[in-house]
């Protein structure tokens, strides 16, 4: 256990998330998607797990350490419904909350079309897979810069 590190975060995750620079892309998915086969064409190369959380778990302990990139539009993705872009399911409305959250207001996700958003995961800097058995449990972050003390 670390003071002050969510204990969610496990040391393979927290590797990645420091890892990471500005701008970098994060997928978390949920258990049904081919987490493993995509997460092969990402910078790491291989698949991450926080296998006993939810996808809204999963984002709030991320949130804790992971600065988002707010400076663009798509800081934040979620994969959409098929037929039904606009609908926004129990689980991608748990996980904005967590951004709100995290954020101090609301700042809405967008929408990835499903096959777009398999291919932006290949382009990814890591995947982590959670255990979320809900559909459409699958949502992008982009890294953001954390500021030089006293700057906001």
């Amino acid at each position: 256990m670390l003071k002050g590190i969510d204990p969610r975060l496990n040391a393979d995750v927290l590797y990645a998330l420091r890892a990471m620079g500005h701008g970098d892309l994060l997928v978390i998915a949920d258990a049904n998607f081919p987490s493993d086969s995509v997460a092969r064409h990402t910078v790491l190369g291989e698949l991450l797990r926080m296998d006993n959380l939810t996808a809204a778990e999963a984002v709030e302990a991320i949130l804790s350490v992971f600065p988002l990139d707010t400076f663009v539009d798509d800081f934040a993705g979620r994969m959409e419904i098929v037929g039904e872009p606009d609908t926004i399911p129990p689980v991608q409305a748990e996980v904005q909350a967590a951004i709100d959250a995290a954020e101090g207001r609301h700042r809405p996700m967008v929408g990835i079309e499903r096959f777009a958003f398999y291919d932006l995961a290949r382009t990814a800097y890591a995947v982590i897979q959670t255990g979320e058995r809900r559909f459409y449990g699958c949502f992008t972050l982009r890294k953001g810069v954390i500021p030089p003390e006293g700057e906001d």
